[in-house]
């Protein structure tokens, strides 16, 4: 097993810890009725966070640099052969992505090439199931697994204008006659995108694995540019030790990789510079030449180029020979990503986590606190009745129907809070509705398709960007004046009624803002040197609009149910200490009213509720219990400068006896 798999083994098992431990929270809650509508949000979006998360490494290289080799040796040397088609030439001819997805079967899930010719981008089309060509895979047999595999190698001989017509064909560009048969037909993939489902042990972890067509697909399938390599959380930037750094390989890099966290180049085929007439030393020399070379080059620290040879590295592992396998140098490509790769990936869940978690242990135990204080209250007002005549009690009996009174009196002002609430609830959606967003996008298009120049294409995506950007800042506007107003009621119910209310959820737009910035700035750095708009470069841009335009209404979207969501339950604390503080202001009135008739019963209820005291103390040991199996869980080091340790700040309320 290697350090990567283990690794990645490791991290699985720490996201199903986490999220064990926090279902057994989840359930004592419920069983405490300590749980409410927020609460239960918060733990469903962290269970989502932990079940859905996905570690995606993409692989981008020119054609013949041995990619799907090093995939194959990195991931499927355990099947004892090579499970992508792996040769001299093309192999991989569409965006690949081979993962696992339990709501279907084994499978490659292919979409025609023809879908180009449409609106839709590939993301938009994942929905569809009925576009795509499905294959079964038979995961038994190797053979039949890497049959089914080559169909993703498939091509077809089309017409130049059908090729155009999908934007593949640049009849500017002075190789593309080249390609062109005497019949008047170029070769272009059978398939736009491929989808692999097969259950391998990583893939259902969670590993998403993007395997590239070449480099220059990079430039004309959106999908790869705007989505798949810019979310990939490790980019493999593949070269061969024999051909060095070549332009378009610079090209990609400055433009579409770039150097920075989970970028790593692979300097592959090292074993081409193996040679029986150089000594050990003098073909280290070689590679150490090439590495540094490389390097300097892409503007890398040389130790952030690895090279090795996948082709031995797989041998060497299907064979089982340690010493072949050890000078591949793969053992030092999968240790820095396991080391650099992983570890990073759960920070960032861990972060979220801590985030979701501190704020439901937060609300958990002012709940608790407030229950316990109104134990504590009422055990004091009883104990304060021994001995005390019956004027005494109806005393006690007017301050308690006081103090109702002025609660009912702050109820009936957030009736109007709640008007305010509606009406700017109602605001937010205004700038935020999908329907607005779709009109502006037809208007986009109809710009884009009535301009012939550059001019005319620029301003027409500037004006749909900076209209996306004004209706979620306007949003934004609205949902921080919702906030502002809830923390203003959360505080007037803490001091003046004594509830243990922390600040209201906090809920911000800023995230998706900052996706359509990094989609904007996608678009222009693939066509912001653009000078003049060729026919077949008018093609290409509309294809990028409408993979633009597809995940700008994603984040819309998901901008809709996360407002939509924080809005049902922003209120939900305060609502629930509300109903908490009105049945316990029943019982005390209830408790000195007995005591009031029956003057022999205090010491029974006086009993009573010093059980009450004892069982609610109980839960709060266990609730503090239950976030310690979640903290260590998540992993102590985690913890240092945060206020997780909310029961710390609990206050211990006891009575005398």
């Amino acid at each position: 097993m290697s350090n990567l798999v283990q690794k990645f083994q490791e991290y699985s098992e720490w996201r199903t810890g986490v999220a064990s431990a926090l279902r057994r929270y989840q359930t004592w809650a419920s069983a405490s009725k300590l749980s409410d509508v927020a609460s239960e949000q918060r733990i469903g979006r962290a269970l989502a966070r932990l079940t859905d998360d996905k570690l995606s490494i993409a692989f981008v290289a020119e054609f013949s640099r041995g990619k799907s080799e090093l995939i194959n040796a990195i991931f499927f040397a355990d099947y004892g052969q090579r499970i992508l088609p792996s040769a001299a030439g093309r192999t991989t001819m569409c965006p690949t992505e081979l993962l696992y997805d339990a709501s279907f079967p084994s499978c490659i899930r292919l979409l025609p090439i023809e879908t180009r010719a449409e609106s839709q981008s590939t993301s938009d089309y994942k929905g569809a199931h009925h576009v795509w060509t499905v294959l079964p895979l038979d995961i038994s047999s190797t053979d039949g697994m890497l049959e089914a595999f080559k169909q993703v190698s498939l091509t077809k001989w089309v017409p130049v204008e059908e090729a155009k017509r999908y934007g593949l064909y640049d009849e500017d560009d002075p190789d593309a006659a080249l390609a062109v048969d005497v019949l008047g037909r170029v070769e272009i993939s059978q398939w736009r995108h491929a989808i692999v489902n097969f259950p391998h042990p990583l893939l259902k972890e969670g590993l998403v694995i993007i395997d590239t067509p070449g480099l220059n697909a990079i430039g004309t399938e959106p999908e790869l540019t705007l989505n798949l390599i810019p979310n990939a959380h490790a980019v493999l930037f593949i070269l061969a030790a024999d051909t060095g750094v070549t332009k378009s390989d610079i090209d990609v890099w400055r433009h579409h990789i770039g150097s920075g966290a989970g970028r790593m180049v692979v300097l592959n085929k090292i074993d081409s510079m193996w040679d029986e007439l150089r000594s050990p030393f003098e073909v280290e020399q070689q590679i150490s030449r090439q590495v540094s070379s490389v390097a300097q080059t892409l503007g890398l620290a040389e130790a952030q180029v690895y090279p090795v040879s996948a082709q031995k590295g797989l041998v060497g592992k299907i064979n089982g020979e340690p010493d072949l396998l050890r000078k591949s140098r793969l053992p030092a490509l999968e240790n820095a990503l396991s080391r650099e790769l992983i570890p990073a990936k759960r920070d960032i869940i861990r972060s979220q986590l801590i985030g979701d978690i501190h704020d439901l242990t937060v609300t958990k135990q002012a709940l608790m606190s407030a229950h316990i204080r109104s134990v504590v209250e009422q055990l004091l007002e009883l104990k304060s009745l021994r001995g005390k005549n019956t004027s005494i009690i109806s005393h006690m009996m007017k301050r308690i129907d006081i103090e109702k009174k002025e609660f009912d009196e702050s109820l009936l002002k957030l009736q109007g809070t709640r008007m305010v609430f509606a009406r700017l609830s109602a605001g937010v959606f205004t700038t935020l509705g999908m329907g607005l967003l779709k009109e502006e996008i037809r208007k986009t298009r109809e710009t884009m398709e009535g301009s012939m120049f550059t001019a005319g294409f620029r301003h027409a995506v500037k004006e749909f960007f900076d209209k996306a950007q004004e209706n979620l800042m306007l949003s934004g506007q609205k949902t921080d004046e919702i906030s502002e107003m809830m923390t203003i009621m959360y505080r007037k119910f803490s001091t003046e009624h004594g509830l243990a209310l922390s600040t209201p959820m906090a809920f911000s737009l800023d995230k998706y803002r900052n996706e359509i910035k990094v989609i904007e700035t996608a678009y222009h750095r693939q066509f912001g040197t653009v000078t003049l708009v060729k026919t077949s470069q008018v093609v290409l841009m509309q294809k990028f609009f409408d993979s633009i335009a597809s995940r700008v209404k994603q984040s819309f979207l998901q901008a809709n149910r996360d407002v939509d969501a924080w809005l049902k339950v922003v209120m939900a604390p305060l609502e629930e200490q509300i109903r908490a503080h009105k049945s316990q202001l029943k019982q005390r009135t209830d408790s000195i009213e007995r005591v009031h008739v029956a003057i022999d019963s205090l010491e029974e209820k006086i009993q009573s509720v010093e059980m009450l005291q004892n069982e609610l103390t109980a839960q709060r040991n266990t609730l503090v219990a239950l976030e310690t199996d979640l903290r260590n869980a998540l992993g102590s080091e985690s913890y240092a400068g945060t206020e997780f340790n909310s029961h710390r700040n609990v206050a211990n309320y006891s009575v005398p006896i």
